[in-house]
């Protein structure tokens, strides 16, 4: 195998197939990338029996062959080469690389024992790459950190014929995001993939045109694929059933208040500064504004008042500052509209619902974007 590419194509490639690659892989070579040189060109890939990459470019080859090597430590070199291009050859020690004045060499590992890569065919569906980036981007945040409880460390993904519905939750929030797309799906098909997964998918794809999404069933094993520009993750689905959290959003909220998403962001930041990591901060609404007050520890206090446009009876809320500005930072409005909701219990405030407005009097069009929060217990 022998071949010679441009050095900035060959290091964006080479850093796309191992983005996922798993920090302790279980057997050696599935940390590896698959060079693979072809009279049609450069193809590149990666899989650890859950995740695969994999992408092709342009290249001149010399000798057709296939390689694997250890991904990131080619990804290291790749990204520090000098500006030239790359030559890339199967010797009798491994796989040389070289590039203007620098050379290195590095081991090869059995390419007969790497897994086949997934057969990307199924049920698709096509959605712009840039409003599923973003839908990614606000709704993968309130997914779970912990893998005690599998199903909800996903995000889960609701196929419609006409519509792309994403959500997640770790418990104590819930986002929602809806896009129209085109697809052969049925009502009610369903697809739950790991956040850190659809996470990178939604920065590689970001500025594609369009991406593929396609459910692929390989025997007992359900995956999901997502192919833009010549570059494809598939991903192993997580099993399980997604909490029913679509019930907890209230039909109506007569009861909000509307503020300008950059001052509470700010407000929250500074009245972070006095607490402790998982303290709450306490949220009063009246018809004058918003009060924030913040009690940490030793006496350290803090309190501001911004303005707000309240519609209702007065009320006091204790959120989370984080996922307060958590939910703020999703929604792509100058303003935010926060929701209150009812409970049986007058001293267990019902979860706040968040959602974007153009103006103090105005919602965002075509703004599917929700955010529901729920408090802590009020501080006495």
């Amino acid at each position: 195998m022998k071949f010679e590419v441009n050095r900035d194509v060959f290091s964006d490639a080479v850093s796309f197939v191992v983005k996922l690659l798993p920090q302790r892989p279980t057997l050696p070579i599935l940390s590896g990338v698959v060079l693979e040189a072809t009279d049609e060109g450069l193809s590149l890939s990666s899989f650890d029996y859950e995740v695969s990459s994999r992408t092709a470019i342009d290249a001149q080859i010399e000798e057709p062959g296939a390689v694997l090597v250890q991904g990131r430590l080619l990804a290291d070199i790749a990204n520090r080469l000098p500006d030239a291009p790359v030559t890339v050859e199967r010797t009798d020690q491994g796989v040389a690389i070289t590039c203007g004045r620098a050379n290195f060499s590095l081991p090869t590992m059995p390419i007969e024992e790497f897994p086949t890569l997934p057969v990307v065919e199924g049920t698709t569906g096509v959605v712009s790459g840039e409003d599923f980036s973003e839908a990614i981007g606000q709704v993968s945040l309130a997914a779970s950190k912990e893998d005690v409880a599998p199903v909800i460390t996903g995000v889960n993904l609701t196929l419609s014929p006409n519509e792309l519905g994403l959500v997640a939750t770790d418990r104590y929030r819930v986002a929602v995001r809806n896009i129209s797309w085109q697809s052969n799906f049925n009502e009610g098909d369903q697809a739950l993939v790991p956040a850190r997964t659809l996470s990178e998918v939604g920065k590689s794809f970001a500025h594609a045109n369009e991406v593929v999404i396609t459910l692929v069933a390989e025997g007992e094993r359900q995956l999901i694929g997502f192919t833009a520009e010549g570059r494809t993750v598939t991903s192993l689905l997580i099993k399980g059933n997604f909490p029913a959290v679509s019930r907890l959003f209230p039909k109506e909220t007569p009861h909000y208040a509307v503020i300008q998403g950059s001052e509470v962001v700010d407000a929250v930041r500074r009245m972070q500064l006095v607490l402790e990591r998982e303290q709450a901060l306490r949220f009063s609404f009246t018809e004058e504004g918003l009060n924030l007050q913040a009690h940490g520890a030793e006496q350290a206090a803090g309190s501001e008042e911004i303005g707000a446009n309240l519609q209702g009876n007065d009320i006091v809320v204790s959120l989370k500052p984080q996922f307060l500005l958590d939910g703020v930072g999703a929604i792509h409005s100058a303003f935010v509209k926060i929701a209150f909701t009812a409970t049986d219990n007058p001293n267990k405030p019902g979860p706040v619902l968040l959602s974007g407005q153009t103006s103090l009097d105005e919602p965002a069009e075509n703004d599917t974007f929700r955010y529901l929060l729920q408090p802590n217990l009020l501080m006495r």
